[in-house]
């Protein structure tokens, strides 16, 4: 259900820039860089599930220094992927899923990453999150990347209401413009982190603090 969205989200987006300017930088967008390589974005993705960020970072570093192409990954063994990407979240099956999608890429891709959505969710592990993230950063093609973040923000201020992030997807693509469909996700990370926090957000620091309903928020600072 569409709420009460921002009028003006050129405004909104530059507030939220400013107020999130010292706050670490998405592991994802550190991979992806200036000049991001898909591969690197798609795997660093799927290490990234249920990983913090800063193991996120460390284990893409180990895993690329050694193999960051398609060929070398498959021809290293399944083992030495996961010890190098420990301790990222279940890494043994990860390890696999890395191995897998590489194959897969040079299979039925001439190995490279596939830059549409069924596509790359036809590979095992990708979920929407991930192909979409991989779109919008590896390819600069406008997607919404709706993580824990994006899914709880929005409702939280009252621009809508949903049930799953799936929901979330789809009404962000009603009332957002285009424009900041891939740049959506990257700052909500980083103001979820910081500011509006899962438990006990910080509204104090909030520059949308008056205007925000605070929808299901029970404690706040």
């Amino acid at each position: 259900m569409i709420l009460k969205p921002p009028r003006d989200w050129i405004s909104f987006f530059e507030t939220l820039r400013e107020a999130t300017r010292e706050a670490p930088v998405p592991s994802i967008n550190q991979v992806a860089g200036d000049v991001p390589d898909p591969f690197r974005v798609l795997i660093s993705t799927i290490l990234s599930l249920r990983t913090k960020d800063e193991v996120t970072i460390s284990a893409s570093e180990r895993l690329f220094a050694l193999a960051d192409t398609p060929e070398a990954i498959v021809n290293t063994p399944e083992a030495t992927i996961a010890d190098l990407i420990f301790p990222c979240g279940f890494y043994k099956t990860k390890a696999n899923t890395v191995r897998t999608v590489s194959q897969l890429l040079l299979k039925n891709h001439n190995g490279k990453v596939p830059h549409s959505f069924d596509a790359l969710t036809a590979l095992p592990g990708v979920g929407a999150k991930t192909a979409n993230l991989t779109l919008g950063l590896a390819f600069g093609i406008p997607s919404i990347c709706v993580d824990t973040h994006v899914h709880r923000i929005p409702n939280r201020m009252g621009w809508i209401r949903t049930g799953s992030p799936e929901e979330t997807e789809t009404y962000l693509k009603r009332i957002l413009p285009e424009e900041f469909w891939i740049e959506i996700n990257s700052l909500m990370v980083a103001f979820g982190k910081t500011i509006c926090v899962p438990v006990s957000p910080w509204c104090g620091r909030c520059p949308y603090s008056l205007q925000c309903p605070k929808e299901g928020v029970k404690k706040q600072r």
